[in-house]
This record gives structure tokens, sequence and C-alpha cells, in this order.
């Protein structure tokens, strides 16, 4: 496997794990503390955290197939967009920082262009 494949495959079973932890943590720890409103929000950030390990996944497939530039760009889109999405709403749960809230819709952003160059990626490989 190659390292761009390798790199996106690790990052991708990493968040994943942790995606896993963080709604166990959310089910269990945070039911009593929060209120339903920010734990609805908690949930949000880790099912969006879980897609993009996902997505992080089919990148790793996709660089195993032939690496470009819009691979490695779809990955590093992916990673933003967990730290800045997931991020700031598990911050924003936790911690009460609202003033992260404005990073909020740069993640959402940065994931829907991740997808974006994983579509050109598909659309444009030659057999």
């Amino acid at each position: 496997m190659n390292p761009l494949a390798r790199l996106f495959f690790g990052l991708g079973a990493a968040c994943a794990l942790l995606a896993v932890g963080a709604g166990a943590f959310g089910a269990h720890a945070l039911r009593a503390r929060l209120d339903p409103a920010m734990l609805a929000v908690f949930e949000t950030g880790a099912r969006y955290q879980m897609y993009h390990a996902l997505g992080l996944l089919a990148v790793g497939w996709a660089a195993s197939l032939r690496p470009s530039l819009s691979v490695r760009l779809a990955g590093w889109l992916f990673v933003a967009g967990i730290v800045l999405f997931s991020g700031s709403l598990y911050l924003l749960t936790l911690g009460g920082v609202r003033a992260l809230g404005f990073v909020t819709p740069f993640g959402g952003v940065a994931m829907l262009a991740g997808w974006g160059c994983l579509a050109f990626w598909a659309f444009t490989i030659r057999d």
C-alpha cells in the first residue's frame, strides 16, 4: 500500500474509533449533564465525524488505486472538516465555547469540498 493510502486509511480508522467513543460518551456520560438540545448538538458532531471517517477510508481506497491531487485534497478537506465542524460542536457542548461557533460552517464547507474532490476524482480517472 502506498504511503498516501496508508495515511488516509489510518486517519479514517482513528477518526472512526474516536467517533464511536464520542457517541458512547454522549449517550452515557453526558445524558444527565446536558440539556436535550445540547446533547443533540454533541451527537451531530459525533455523527458527522463518523460519516467523514468513512470518507477518509474511501480516500485511502482511492489513493491505493490512483493517487492524485484531488484524492489528497479530499482527504485533507475531510480532516479539516472533522476538526472544524465536529471539534467546534464538541467544544460548544463540553466547554460552552460559543466564540468558536463561527468556525462550524467552515468545517461544513470543507466536508462538502472534500466530497466534491472525491467525486471529481471518480469522474475523471482513466483506466
